[in-house]
């Protein structure tokens, strides 16, 4: 390390140092932790360099052009030459992404599908029309060839306003909405703060409406400690649900990402109660309901979904209270 370069961020000197980095791509690595300073490895590009220090990188191997197929299990609900319903299970991510090209519901797919997977959402989304979190549980359809994946597509567009596509979802949030149903309008873009999450604005960004229904409330009438909210989209944003419940103070149980200051609150609840809910590994959302046409035939179809597991235990504990 040369004595002129002392205070200059790490990601900066990277990048002047190897011709064949960008700033960006150095950030990256380093925010991997792929680059090491003096044997120790750091995960903060704008950690300033210092005279005499020996700086290291590794680079990874090269990501795959083209996500491959993995024999991973599906719930499958429904199939045919055009579409496939599956019931996604919590944990599973939908798509590839940078670092993260196995495991993920499109390997299954195209090991199950084969060729026929339609191809006009992207290498890496192919026949993806719609999308659940990685911790978010339920049903999915997923277009096999081109003429579906339009037709699906233009119907989530239109997120069912003019047409029958219907998604509901069931949340279990902390406390209970005074009303029993209500619609949360708010705007939604990415955080200024943290740009994997999404915040509510008073200007500019998306358009999100969520429509939702109390179902059933845990605990004492008068001061409940957690209800099941049945949620209807009229739009489909990231994390939509998640920061609308947030936003009118009721965060969805086990959401670490927008509910986290609520995490305290298992800790007074009685067992059994609180165990269940100190383990619960996800936000408690799972989409139950999915309603569409079918895009050659034009027939309405419905898939229901129970909760899984996880969640059936969550609740059934929460009933207890």
């Amino acid at each position: 390390m040369e004595a002129d370069a002392a205070g200059v961020r790490l990601d900066a000197w990277l990048a002047a140092a190897v011709p064949d980095l960008s700033r960006s791509r150095a950030k990256a690595l380093i925010l991997a932790g792929h680059v090491s300073v003096g044997g120790a490895t750091i995960v903060e590009p704008k950690r300033p360099v210092k005279p005499g220090e020996v700086v290291a990188v590794g680079l990874p191997p090269p990501e795959p052009a083209e996500p491959a197929g993995e024999e991973i299990p599906l719930d499958v609900v429904y199939e045919d030459d055009d579409l496939i319903v599956i019931d996604k299970p919590p944990g599973l991510v939908v798509h590839p992404a940078a670092g993260n090209h196995a495991g993920t519901l499109v390997n299954a797919l195209i090991a199950h599908c084969g060729a026929s997977l339609s191809g006009i959402g992207g290498v890496m989304r192919p026949g993806i029309v719609h999308r659940l979190d990685k911790d978010t549980s339920g049903l999915m359809v997923v277009a096999k060839n081109d003429r579906a994946h339009k037709g699906l597509a233009a119907q989530f567009a239109d997120h069912g306003r003019t047409g029958p596509l219907e998604r509901a979802y069931l949340a279990v949030v902390w406390g209970a909405p005074v009303q029993v149903t209500g619609t949360v309008v708010a705007n939604l873009a990415r955080s200024t703060r943290n740009r994997e999450k999404m915040a509510v604005v008073r200007e500019g960004g998306r358009e999100a409406i969520t429509h939702w229904e109390r179902r059933e409330v845990y605990g004492p009438a008068i001061r409940p400690v957690a209800s099941a909210i049945e949620c209807h989209l009229e739009t489909g944003r990231t994390h939509q649900i998640r920061v609308h419940m947030a936003h009118i103070g009721h965060p969805v149980v086990g959401d670490r990402t927008y509910g986290s200051s609520f995490l305290t609150k298992a800790a007074s609840l009685p067992e059994p109660a609180r165990g269940i809910v100190e383990a619960f590994p996800r936000q408690a959302l799972h989409a139950w309901l999915l309603g569409f046409a079918h895009p050659r035939t034009g027939e309405e179809m419905t898939f229901e979904s129970e909760p899984p597991a996880d969640m059936q235990a969550l609740m059934d504990g929460l009933r207890k209270l």
